[in-house]
């Protein structure tokens, strides 16, 4: 097997829901920073993007009912491949996201490996910053929803808590929101694309399929695994087409350059961010 041969790491429903999640957010944070800058110019020609500030709350609420309905559809697809009658093995098996002892093992290696202190740890499937990256947008979308739909519907949910509450809400939605922002847009993009041996971009949840001799170097127990059950023959797959490999490049720094534009937005208008 030469480098260039592929195996497979994602399937279509996770890569279709990453692509939702990354516009879905991008659109979030845009409508969202165009509304909590209003004061400023720059607020004002986002949201007249979006036909004025009752536009772009509209796009937002809109879009963000639809993050609840797919966050609902990932929750029953993540049930639906758990095998009830083993699920303790299967909730906490190699391939599975859920943290575990070895994690935390890995990050005690790495800080060790960084100082020169220690070999680098080997990794199974999964490394523990990719299941803390999986987690962060796990917890965070339930927590922008819940705070969030009392705020669409500030009249009924009145009826059902005092209007404290409601101005407590606007400050968890935003502080959360902005932190969402800020770990996307510097640590996710970081970590994901920027490291050694990914820049300039991290291919795998675009492609579905990473390098073998790659995964070797960075995930050997994974590679080791397959190989011991006879798996590794039947997780290889092409590598996808040019005019393919063309499109996600353009989208995937298009969303980086989108990103990194509102963190500079973030930081030049910071003084003008409202709280309550």
């Amino acid at each position: 097997m030469n480098d260039q041969v592929r195996i497979v790491r994602f399937n279509i429903f996770d890569r279709v829901f990453h692509v939702f999640i990354m516009v879905t957010f991008l659109i979030q944070a845009v409508t969202g920073m165009g509304r909590l800058l209003y004061a400023t110019s720059w607020g004002k020609f986002v949201v007249n993007l979006f036909g004025g500030y009752g536009g772009a709350t509209t796009v937002h609420n809109t879009v963000g009912i639809l993050m609840i309905i797919g966050f609902v559809i990932h929750i029953a697809y993540v049930l639906a491949k758990v095998e009830w009658k083993s699920w303790r093995k299967s909730l906490f098996d190699a391939d599975s996201l859920v943290p575990q002892r070895a994690d935390v093992v890995h990050l005690g290696q790495k800080v060790r490996w960084f100082f020169g202190m220690g070999p680098p740890p080997a990794f199974d499937r999964w490394t523990y910053w990719e299941k803390f990256d999986y987690w962060a947008v796990f917890w965070g979308l339930p927590l922008l929803a819940i705070t969030g739909l009392p705020l669409m519907y500030p009249l009924a949910a009145s009826r059902i808590m005092p209007g404290w509450v409601l101005n407590v809400l606007v400050l968890f939605h935003r502080a959360e929101a902005l932190l969402a922002m800020l770990y996307i847009f510097i640590i996710h993009f970081t970590i994901g694309h920027l490291r050694r041996g990914m820049f300039p971009m991290n291919e795998c949840m675009f492609a579905g399929s990473v390098e073998l001799e790659k995964e070797r170097e960075e995930k050997p127990l994974w590679i080791a695994r397959l190989e011991e059950e006879g798996r590794l023959e039947e997780a290889i797959v092409p590598g996808p087409p040019y005019w393919y490999r063309v499109m996600y490049f353009i989208f995937g720094y298009t969303a980086l350059i989108v990103g990194l534009y509102l963190l500079l937005t973030i930081i030049i208008y910071r003084n003008y961010i409202e709280w309550h």
